[in-house]
């Protein structure tokens, strides 16, 4: 039986995509206490990775849908965490992006708000998270945007 989060992105006509696999030496999420951490979701789609640099090739829409497309890993990463089972999250205590941008770029916060607006799209008021929106010089694979998040589970 689906859940309430389930059938909220049904409503919403989302998908999340499987969790992926870590792609170095590293473990996808970690719980302690009632706390999951996940390491950061690097920006894919259904066409592979979406790389660019914000500032010289990507513009900040195309990056704030990259962002969103981190969220979707983060949701999967958490789904893969708490047994399959999203009702359990309690509320996302924080999330910290990082942008791939020039030195010049400015707006990593609207970038990073593709992701934050999916968490309170999805979540709900249990969606509103404290957060760093950063930028970085490059990110691995030439990828454009990266977000960890911590989730506060039941």
């Amino acid at each position: 039986m689906a859940g309430k989060i389930d059938a909220r992105l049904a409503d919403l006509g989302i998908t999340l995509p499987d969790a992926p696999a870590p792609a170095a030496n590293y473990v996808p999420y970690v719980q302690t206490g009632d706390l999951v951490f996940v390491s950061g979701q690097i920006s894919q789609g259904p066409d592979g990775l979406i790389k660019g640099k914000l500032g010289a090739d990507m513009a900040v829409a195309d990056g704030a849908e990259a962002a969103r497309r981190c969220g979707l890993s983060l949701l999967a990463q958490a789904r893969a965490a708490l047994g399959g089972d999203l009702d359990r999250i309690v509320r996302v205590v924080k999330l910290t992006g990082f942008v791939n941008s020039t030195p010049d770029f400015t707006d990593q916060p609207k970038v990073i708000n593709g992701c934050s607006d999916l968490m309170v799209e999805v979540l709900g008021d249990a969606g509103r998270h404290a957060r760093a929106a950063v930028s970085a010089p490059a990110l691995p694979l030439g990828v454009a945007v990266e977000i960890e998040a911590i989730f506060q589970v039941a």
